[in-house]
């Protein structure tokens, strides 16, 4: 049985690795050439790593588990600590952060040789699942469609679907070295910075605030913050400085899959990024979708994926955006206040239990690795 992955991101990767340990042929199309040094850094609750643990994954010292910190307001007060103790007692892991390139590389690494295609454009895809692509065509029993937000196999399965929309925010994301840096939350009206620390001296810091779409300020100025947010931001250099208007599929999809198609990540759930959930989604998303396929046929491998993906997926989509609106996106001068006076009042061990249900998930077990099966 033969699988095409479309797409190279963290879901595809992680589809492809698990397949391929459910018995599966796999072959990766990805668009760009390289992938190179993509992206900033990246959160990896507890429900990712495990998936990770499922998919053989080891990232090693490239994780670095979030032991100290808390939230605070602009000034640097202190609102809650984060019990970092309690909720590596509660869910068996740390929150971790990583390089995303690193996250990256260590699924490529984990991908059967000769299986990944680079600079490949797929032309078009057809539910009895053919690929064509610049090149050639694949005649695949299964295809995974993990071709991001923008997913142009989303559109053609469903054309009359609305497209991705504006959150109402926008985001910097930057990596800088400074060193004794702690994980922290700050917040004011319409904004909100986070540090999470990397390995060695690297920080991995961003900033969401609301906005109106395409407009980009340039440097930010966070100088009347409290440190070292001033200091993370002139230590990134301009040209690692990213900004992106924040887009999700704000209309959840009536399907995952269609035909011998199935859609994972954001392709499938593109959330915005306020409960950092996004590429730990993906992940369950490839360990699920390797775990049916390992026990029944394409057709109801497919049925028990949508079943279980897209109710969980797209709660966790919902509970995103709500979060958004009582974080980052909470402009109302006495509503923030309220907000920062409520948090007070949570004894720290309480951030052990804060999004339990998103965080709590165990995924299902997969088989080890085993040879190919034949058509």
């Amino acid at each position: 049985m033969h699988a095409v992955v479309v797409g190279g991101g963290i879901g595809g990767l992680g589809a492809a690795i698990g397949l391929h340990r459910a018995g599966w042929r796999v072959t990766v199309l990805e668009r760009a050439p390289e992938f190179g040094d993509v992206g900033a850094g990246i959160s990896l609750w507890p429900n990712a790593l495990r998936c990770l643990d499922e998919l053989g994954v080891d990232l090693g010292e490239s994780l670095a588990p979030q032991r100290d910190g808390g939230f605070r307001d602009r000034r640097g007060r202190r609102v809650v600590r984060w019990d970092s103790a309690a909720f590596e007692r509660r869910h068996g892991r740390p929150l971790g952060a990583i390089h995303r390139r690193d996250l990256v590389n260590a699924l490529k690494d984990a991908v059967p040789a000769g299986s990944l295609r680079t600079g490949t454009e797929v032309t078009e895809v057809r539910e009895d699942g053919l690929v064509r692509f610049d090149g050639g065509e694949i005649e695949a029993d299964l295809v995974v469609a993990a071709d991001g937000i923008r997913s142009r196999i989303r559109h053609a399965l469903f054309p009359r679907h609305p497209e991705p929309v504006f959150s109402g925010s926008a985001a910097f994301r930057g990596i800088a070295k400074l060193p004794h840096t702690r994980l922290s939350t700050s917040f004011d009206r319409g904004t909100e910075v986070g540090v999470l620390p990397l390995t060695g001296d690297d920080v991995y810091w961003w900033i969401c605030y609301v906005t109106e779409p395409g407009r980009n300020p340039g440097t930010p100025d966070f100088g009347t913050w409290h440190d070292p947010i001033p200091a993370l931001i002139e230590a990134t250099p301009p040209e690692a400085l990213l900004h992106h208007d924040l887009y999700h599929l704000g209309t959840p999809l009536p399907a995952y899959t269609r035909g011998q198609i199935a859609l994972l990540g954001d392709a499938a759930h593109a959330m915005p990024p306020f409960l950092g959930q996004g590429g730990c989604q993906a992940l369950e998303d490839a360990v699920v979708l390797a775990h049916v396929m390992s026990t029944m046929d394409v057709e109801k491998g497919l049925r028990a994926y949508d079943a279980e993906r897209r109710p969980r997926s797209q709660k966790v989509a919902r509970e995103s955006v709500r979060m958004g609106k009582l974080g980052p996106q909470l402009t109302n001068s006495v509503a923030t206040k309220l907000r920062t006076a409520a948090l007070r009042l949570l004894p720290s061990q309480a951030t052990a239990r804060l999004g339990a249900a998103v965080t709590g998930w165990r995924p299902p077990r997969l088989p080890r690795p085993v040879p190919p099966r034949t058509p």
